[in-house]
């Protein structure tokens, strides 16, 4: 469990709500109709209970899943699947390397947020930010190719509430 000092905890309003789902229609399962949305602003960036869930977060002003939130979400795009081999190191923290990917949503662009996952089980290992685009990721033979932004076992991952 996690201890933050929380700063600031409130309900969303119905057009900051409408606002969240709009910019999460590419992962839904996130948020449904009728579920309460607080915000909790602490040392941490930014993020959304969805029905007491930390479901999502705010990078840079953009809503995105968490990875809580990423296991309840029918994930079409914004991926990219790395190998068995690169879980343990995903599991740590450590940023996706070219290597290591098998499959990334051809429409990812540089800086753009995505769900890393596993390619065997499907489930999400971390939430990153893609250094080079999608095509490249899995043509590559080196190099970096998503900044790691929250894995399994961080803050984030253990926060309760």
């Amino acid at each position: 469990m996690v201890l933050i000092k929380i700063r600031k905890r409130y309900h969303l309003k119905k057009k900051k709500i409408r606002e969240i789902q709009e910019n999460l229609n590419d992962f839904p399962g996130v948020v449904s109709t009728g579920d309460t949305l607080e915000i909790i602003k602490s040392d941490l960036p930014d993020i959304v209970l969805v029905n007491g869930d930390p479901l999502i977060m705010y990078y840079d002003n953009i809503p995105f899943p968490t990875l809580k939130g990423a296991l309840k979400a029918d994930i079409k795009s914004k991926y990219v699947v790395v190998d068995m081999g690169a879980v343990k190191f995903m599991a740590k923290g450590a940023d996706v390397m070219s290597p290591g990917i098998t499959e990334a949503d051809p429409h990812v662009e540089k800086n753009d947020l995505v769900i890393i996952i596993d390619e065997t089980h499907r489930k999400p290992l971390a939430i990153g930010r893609c250094l080079i685009p999608g095509q490249d990721m899995v043509e590559n033979t080196e190099g970096k190719a998503v900044k790691t932004l929250h894995f399994i076992g961080d803050d984030i991952w253990n926060l309760e509430i």
